[in-house]
């Protein structure tokens, strides 16, 4: 089994900054796929970004250039840096993952088994 907690939510007015952070303990190995989705009220689950084990990344157009992916091998911690902030950017994110104990073939980066609790991001005009 594999936990994650996400922290790092927070209101901030458009334009500023949060760096979201998704520490995974438990049954993690090398071989993994993590990502960030979002979901507003009302509105469908939608993917951010992922970070696969060989550093491939992977992001919405709505976030190209905007957030930036990355992993701490040493901690097994998933951040997601988002800059420029829209008040479309508010929602609740949630981290997930995929962890395989065989290095090959790589872990799945669609259907996530492990998911946090997510935090929430409030974007104000």
């Amino acid at each position: 089994q594999v936990q994650l907690r996400e922290s790092g939510g927070d209101s901030v007015q458009a334009g500023g900054s949060l760096r979201l952070s998704c520490a995974a303990t438990g049954n993690t190995y090398r071989n993994f796929c993590m990502g960030w989705f979002r979901q507003a009220p009302g509105k469908e689950r939608e993917a951010v970004a992922s970070f696969e084990s060989d550093g491939s990344t992977s992001y919405a157009d709505s976030v190209k250039g905007r957030f930036s992916v990355s992993q701490d091998n040493a901690n097994n911690t998933l951040y997601l840096e988002m800059n420029n902030l829209e008040p479309g950017d508010t929602a609740m994110y949630f981290c997930a993952a995929n962890f395989r104990r065989q290095l090959y073939p790589r872990a799945d980066c669609v259907d996530y088994s492990y998911w946090g609790q997510g935090t929430q991001v409030t974007v104000s005009s």
